[in-house]
């Protein structure tokens, strides 16, 4: 079985955060009108940085932002701080919900998309094509 993860790769797990992500996010939505609610957001890269402990994410260009500060005990929620301010405590903006679970579901189905052609091609090769 291990082969079989080896050969998914980094995919398979971040396939599994990304969809962590839609979930927090789909509840931000879902209580938008729930007075003093925050809204939340899942940090992919600190969440993949747990999951994948040996692997390092690093910087190729010297004008991207700094990759060396993962927090040990970081389950990579975070509270989001709202462009404006409701007056029940709510920090729930729903255009910006609905635009980053829609960035999020893209994000989601690219990952699926590169899953289905490693298997694919897992396929092909187990089949002598």
């Amino acid at each position: 079985m291990d082969l079989l993860s080896n050969a998914l790769g980094v995919h398979e797990k971040a396939l599994r955060v990304r969809n962590d992500r839609m979930e927090v996010l789909a509840r931000n939505i879902a209580n938008a009108d729930t007075p003093h609610f925050k809204s939340r957001e899942l940090d992919f890269k600190s969440v993949m940085q747990k999951v994948l402990p040996g692997e390092t994410m690093a910087s190729t260009h010297a004008n991207h932002f700094s990759v060396d500060d993962p927090v040990a005990d970081d389950d990579g929620m975070r509270f989001r701080v709202p462009f404006n301010a409701s007056v029940d405590g709510n920090t729930v903006e729903i255009s910006v919900e609905q635009a980053k679970y829609g960035k999020a579901a893209a994000d989601y189905q690219a990952t699926l998309s590169f899953l289905e052609n490693r298997v694919g091609s897992i396929r092909k090769a187990l089949r002598g094509d």
